[in-house]
């Protein structure tokens, strides 16, 4: 299991491949909407997986 630190960096990069994602989405919903709503559906798994990681860092706090 990784370890507290690692869970948290990678809630970090998480977050900013997010961000970068949803913003490039809205620079190309006008232009290439298949590729926007890719990106959307991309961020949106991402956001899944953030869910669960801060579930799991809290989890680990709580022990701690």
């Amino acid at each position: 299991m990784p370890s507290l630190a690692q869970m948290k960096g990678s809630l970090h990069i998480h977050n900013f491949y997010i961000g970068k994602l949803k913003a490039k989405q809205e620079q190309l919903f006008e232009s290439d909407p298949e590729l926007a709503q890719l990106l959307d559906n991309v961020a949106e798994v991402l956001s899944e997986h953030v869910v669960t990681l801060a579930d799991d860092i809290a989890e680990l706090e709580y022990e701690d």
